[in-house]
């Protein structure tokens, strides 16, 4: 089958209908092209951050943006892509201080699409409680201070920049067995749903439904320490921008009019 060919087969509705998440993973970044600048909110992992030790064994934590999978993904794709992350970063402290101390709520750094994956540090190192939509108002000031409350703020002001940019709610992958991490990674996920329900133009790239188990196999290839390796943050790109590329070829109405996210305009013809 020649690439044209191929290309239409998996936008065919035979395709489309028995097709799930992260079975194709396109090398030239498919339909994530479309997204001409996106912008990546997250903690180390979103960051590049590997992980140095001395003799003594004491470790030392540096952010390489340009390994981080979102720079990855940008030289697969052509598109542009804006590192708003940093190592150990919260919700909470994304939107208490980190944006702000950065200039990142500045109109000039708005991106067509966001990707946020926060949740690991919010959950198991502030220990913070994941929460519930009733925490999330229409007036993101209104916001509790639970993870759900921080994260509804940060889709809400990201929202009043851009009102017709993409969002893009990343899961925590399947990494464990211990009962207490896997409650609240499922909790983590089920919140993450019911945002992509509340906010418009907002999906779930469901990591942990979809994605493989981040097992012993897993980390002996793509972990140095507690940190992905550089492969690691590669295939994670891949696993992003196939997860995308899913939800645009699943949804092609709701992406036909990317290019003028941001201009105000739209083509209304026979439209509501």
């Amino acid at each position: 089958m020649i690439a044209t060919e191929d290309m239409m087969r998996r936008f065919s509705p035979e395709f489309l209908k028995n097709e799930k998440p992260l079975e194709y993973i396109p090398a030239d970044g498919g339909m994530v092209g479309v997204l001409r600048t996106i912008g990546c909110v997250g903690d180390s992992l979103s960051s590049g951050e590997f992980e140095s030790t001395n003799l003594e064994g004491g470790k030392g934590y540096h952010d390489y943006f340009d390994y981080s999978w979102g720079q990855y993904m940008a030289r697969m794709a052509g598109v542009t892509v804006r590192n708003f992350s940093r190592g150990g970063m919260t919700a909470q402290e994304y939107c208490e201080t980190f944006a702000s101390q950065n200039d990142f709520w500045n109109p000039e750094l708005v991106c067509s699409a966001y990707i946020i994956a926060l949740g690991l540090n919010d959950l198991f190192g502030r220990k913070m409680d994941v929460g519930t939509m009733a925490d999330v108002h229409e007036d993101w000031t209104r916001n509790e201070r639970t993870f759900a409350g921080y994260y509804g703020q940060l889709i809400s002001r990201l929202k009043q920049i851009r009102p017709d940019a993409k969002f893009f709610l990343m899961t925590i992958p399947r990494d464990s067995e211990e009962p207490e991490r896997v409650r609240l990674c499922d909790e983590h996920a089920k919140l993450l749903h019911a945002m992509a329900a509340r906010f418009e133009n907002t999906y779930v790239l469901d990591l942990r439904a979809h994605a493989p188990v981040y097992d012993k196999a897993f980390h002996e290839n793509f972990f140095l320490g507690g940190h992905m390796n550089a492969a690691g943050y590669l295939l994670t790109a891949k696993l992003v921008i196939g997860y995308i590329d899913y939800l645009i070829r699943h949804n092609m109405e709701d992406f036909s009019q990317v290019g003028f996210i941001g201009t105000g305009l739209r083509n209304r013809v026979g439209k509501a």
